[in-house]
Parts: structure tokens; sequence; C-alpha cells
């Protein structure tokens, strides 16, 4: 009877302990407990099912596109402020004639000696010379020049007119008299006098002008006219000796032709010089322009339009290189 009692008595405690809000009933098979031949129900005991972790539903996310960001503008520079900023200025340089200082000044001294002697001189020349005998001078020289051109036709792989170079050469050295007149331009020969030089020949076969240079006794060159120029004057004496390694024939020779070329571009270089801002790049432009004309003349390419001054020109004579050689056409131009 004791332990019955101390059974109902903890079982009391225990109900009284339970949390007083409704719990729904599980169903559970109920179990007895036998104490001296009555049945106690026990407490309603609920299994536990083992705790399974369960992995959260993976959902499919849609790739989300970067956000389009609006270009961002250059930042505008801020105009310099003349108390902080320090702003260069620079000059910009020709890049064909980067010796121009040295050049312009070679240009002004030339212009001086030529002023005071060389072009009184040669206005002397043509004034007080008979035509016939300065043009007699001119087509001797010339016709000295033939032999040159020939050997620069040549290695243009221009054959037909190397073959009229040496017709007109045979012509005027026999029936012109040495050259001093020119039967080979006229009827029934009509072979046109033509100028080449190996300068010429350079620039033929593509290599530029180099440096524009202006130099005393010598005047408007570049490296490359320098080059060929010193080789049309070495062709002769080296390849024939006297009398063109004579100073009996070289002095007068050089200057009969300095006048003879001078004379003849008299109006030219009053065209270039005078009542002009800048006669030396005037000039400039000029013989590179002249020069070109050349080249282009030899691959059959118009000539681009010449300067202003030379387009109002008259039909006047093309200096060849730094030989000072010409030919008498009409200014090259559309």
């Amino acid at each position: 009877m004791l332990a019955f009692s101390t059974a109902t008595m903890v079982a009391a405690l225990a109900v009284q302990a339970v949390d007083p809000l409704p719990v729904a009933p599980v169903p559970v098979a109920p179990s007895t407990v036998v104490a001296d031949e009555q049945r106690v129900p026990e407490s309603p005991v609920v299994p536990v099912s083992p705790v399974v972790p369960v992995s959260p539903p993976v959902v499919p996310v849609a790739p989300v596109a970067a956000p389009q960001t609006a270009p961002v503008p250059a930042p505008v520079p801020a105009e310099p402020n003349a108390q902080k900023d320090i702003v260069v200025v620079g000059q910009t340089r020709d890049p064909g004639d980067p010796l121009r200082g040295v050049n312009a000044q070679a240009f002004g001294a030339t212009q001086a000696v030529d002023s005071a002697v060389v072009g009184p001189v040669a206005r002397v020349y043509k004034r007080k010379v008979p035509s016939p005998i300065r043009k007699g001078i001119h087509n001797f020289l010339y016709n000295l020049r033939e032999p040159i051109v020939f050997v620069n036709f040549l290695l243009q792989f221009k054959p037909g007119k190397a073959a009229e170079t040496v017709g007109r050469f045979v012509i005027n050295s026999t029936v012109g008299a040495a050259g001093v007149i020119d039967v080979a331009k006229k009827r029934p020969f009509r072979l046109p006098r033509r100028s080449n030089g190996f300068a010429n020949t350079l620039g033929y076969h593509g290599i530029g002008n180099g440096p524009f240079l202006f130099l005393p006794l010598v005047g408007p060159t570049t490296v490359r006219d320098l080059i060929g120029g010193t080789l049309d004057r070495l062709l002769l004496p080296t390849a024939i000796g006297s009398p063109f390694t004579d100073a009996s024939y070289t002095v007068p020779a050089g200057v009969l032709g300095a006048l003879d070329h001078r004379a003849d571009f008299d109006e030219t270089l009053k065209c270039l010089h005078d009542d002009v801002g800048d006669p030396y790049a005037s000039s400039r432009a000029f013989y590179l322009h002249r020069r070109q004309a050349e080249i282009d003349h030899l691959h059959r390419r118009p000539p681009a339009p010449p300067p202003e001054c030379q387009a109002a020109l008259p039909a006047t004579r093309i200096p060849v290189g730094a030989a000072g050689a010409t030919e008498t056409v009409p200014p090259p131009g559309p």
C-alpha cells in the first residue's frame, strides 16, 4: 500500500507541473503498469524520430545583367592660369628644312653679293653681248652636257631618249660647229634638248631630297642634288681628262656658265625676291617644285601646281640640280 501511495502522489505532482495550455492529443498505444493487480496509466510518451537535415530547396536564379553606365566624358582641360600654369609655346620647324637658320644666313649673304656684284655684271653681259654670241655660248656649254644626259637616260632605262641624245650630240658637234648652233632641234631632225643628270636618276629611283641646303657659289640645292651635281661635274674630267681638267678651260667655262645662267634667270629672281615677305622661302619653294617637276616628267606624271609667282612667269629654264644646268621649257602647271 505504501508503494501505491507514493506512486499516486508522484503522478499527481507530475500532472500539476504540465503546462496548462491545451495540447492536441497524440494517438499513442496505451501501456499500463500492473501493480497489485491494478492498471495505472503511464504518462503519454511521444516517440522521437531521428532528425534528418533537410537542405533548403534550390531556386534557379536568372543571371542579372551588369548595370549599364553612361560614358564618362573626357575631362576638359582647365584654362591655363596666368599666375600658376606655365605655357610653353614652340615654333613648328619644316621637316624638309632643318637647317633653315643657317640656310637663311647663307641666302642673305649670297643675295648681298648678288646685288652688289653678280647681278649687275650679269645684266651688263646680257645688254652688251649680242644675243647670237650669248646663244652660241649657251649652246656650246650645254652641248658638252649631252654625254651626261645620255648616261643618265640609260640608268633610267630609257634607251630611246638615250639614242636621241647621242644623235643630238653628233649632229650639233659636227654640223652645228661644236655645238654653237643647235641644228638638231630644227628640221629635219627635230631632236629636242632634254636636261638630265645624276640627281634626276637618284630621284627617279626613289631617293628623296634630303634636307634643303643653300650654299655659297652653289645656291639652292638638297643633299641628293648636291651628290648628283658633283657626279655630273666629275664625269667628263674622269672619263676624258684634258681639256676638262685644265684650268684654262674650267675657269672660263665656269664664269661664262654662271653669267649665262644668272642673265637667263634675272626676271625670275626679281619675281621671287622683290616685294615678297620671305624671299628665302619663296626661292626654296620654287627650286623644290622645279626639281620635283623634272622627276615627275621622267615618270610621266602630271606635275603639282606651281607657286603663284612661277605660274605667272613666261617660258623659263629649269635648273638641273646643283650643277646649274637648265632646260628651256614652259613652266609646269595645269
